[in-house]
């Protein structure tokens, strides 16, 4: 894989370090921070706090993707993202990503300024979102998943998990080269919590190496999620940081480029110490 990526005049070099997307959720529902953050003026100062902890990347979703979200229309997606986006643009330097299924949000967002698209869908949503990055010639990252948030957890037999996702995240990749979008824009993510169960999430981590052999850098989303929920018997997925930090840790031990996560300040000193003990001996 091509070992860099400048996006906003910042350059991500892969295999040097462990690079870290804050999550910054402008939604009324989200399952650990729903409501939080869904003013302009919250949203901006979570922003600014996330940048001066160490966020690369800020990521902003206006569309919940927890297990059972209700999907909100159009209309309502673009008025919170724009909203918010319009205001953090001008006051925060590092790359924004835009978390979205659809082509017309992803669009009207890297209008007001945002860098990178976060599909969750692996850009199966909606045909025209590869087409559209394309000719935006935007990062994207593609995600796998089965089913949506309504019906993922009804989805999660298979034979061959990692063969399962990696076939996938192929598919997908060669769609997206076949529509003009550069290897070198491609971010993947096998989709932790997304149509997989406990031993599901497991195992990813156990055989992330597996994905290697796609040639592009890999994205692990698993700050707060249930499966670490269950592990500490924690019900509350604020009190979920530690176990947060160790699932950073064996994510980073195993490949990955890029984690996505809540806490940022924390995860920034997991990441120095993981990044010291694992990339050394690269």
């Amino acid at each position: 894989m091509s070992n860099q990526l400048i996006i906003r005049e910042h350059c991500f070099i892969w295999g040097q370090r462990t690079y870290l997307m804050g999550i910054l959720n402008i939604t009324p529902d989200s399952f650990s921070d729903g409501g939080q953050f869904n003013t302009t003026s919250a949203a901006l100062a979570q922003a600014q706090a996330m940048v001066a902890a160490g966020a690369d990347i800020i990521d902003i979703g206006s569309q919940s993707s927890r297990p059972g979200a209700k999907l909100i229309t159009l209309t309502e997606e673009l008025d919170r993202l724009l909203s918010v986006l319009q205001i953090i643009r001008p006051e925060i330097a590092v790359p924004i990503s835009v978390d979205t299924t659809r082509a017309y949000v992803a669009k009207a967002a890297i209008a007001a300024g945002a860098d990178i698209v976060n599909d969750i869908s692996g850009g199966t949503y909606d045909p025209e979102m590869l087409p559209t990055v394309a000719s935006l010639d935007v990062p994207i990252m593609l995600m796998h998943i089965r089913g949506t948030p309504q019906t993922m957890q009804e989805k999660t037999y298979y034979q061959d998990l990692m063969g399962e996702i990696y076939s996938f995240l192929s598919q997908q990749i060669s769609a997206a080269i076949a529509v003009g979008i550069k290897q070198n824009k491609i971010i993947i993510d096998p989709g932790i919590g997304f149509a997989k169960n406990y031993e599901h999430n497991l195992e990813i981590f156990r055989r992330l190496q597996t994905l290697k052999m796609l040639g592009c850098p890999i994205l692990v989303g698993a700050s707060r999620k249930n499966f670490i929920g269950k592990i500490l018997n924690q019900p509350d997925p604020k009190a979920r940081v530690w176990g947060t930090a160790a699932a950073c840790c064996a994510a980073i031990f195993n490949g990955t480029d890029i984690v996505r996560v809540h806490d940022v300040p924390e995860m920034r000193d997991v990441l120095l110490v993981a990044d010291a003990i694992y990339r050394q001996q690269r």
